[in-house]
């Protein structure tokens, strides 16, 4: 067994993973969405429910097409890395691009705890951080598998 092959079930493993944090990430957002309801419901607002369903809906339409490019960029480096041998220079570029997008998820992860602690403790303001923050997390992972199922595909048939 060659070692791409090898690389490439290493990726294969990682779609996998990733699959099953998603089903994971899928419970607890219809667990905490139930909490939420539930609080809203105790406050009179239960009609707020849905309006926080929808702005959490508006905020990852916009930041989509964001997460969609950078998971395909990721899925491509990482593809890319397990076909080819890099010569040293090679692999301080990226290094250095790999070190860039874990800053770039850290950040956004940081982004997102900062916002729900700083936030005021209503759980309208609170349902919308939280639904915004599980989305971006399932949108990276979902695009992220798509994109490395779809490059696998397209590089066996080259």
């Amino acid at each position: 067994m060659s070692t791409t092959t090898l690389d490439l079930k290493r990726t294969s493993k990682t779609i996998k993973i990733f699959a099953v944090v998603q089903l994971g990430l899928v419970v607890l957002l219809a667990y905490t969405a139930f909490i939420f309801q539930q609080q809203l419901l105790m406050l009179g607002r239960g009609n707020n429910f849905m309006f926080a369903v929808i702005a959490a809906s508006f905020v990852q339409l916009l930041l989509f097409f964001p997460i969609k490019k950078f998971a395909a960029k990721e899925a491509d480096r990482d593809l890319y890395l397990a076909t080819t041998t890099l010569s040293k220079d090679e692999t301080k570029a990226f290094s250095k691009k790999k070190r860039f997008s874990d800053i770039i998820k850290m950040s956004t992860f940081g982004f997102f705890v900062i916002f729900m602690v700083a936030a005021p403790g209503d759980p309208f303001v609170l349902s919308v951080i939280y639904y915004s923050f599980i989305l971006t997390i399932l949108s990276y992972l979902q695009c992220y598998n798509f994109a490395a199922k779809r490059l696998m595909k397209e590089r066996s048939n080259a």
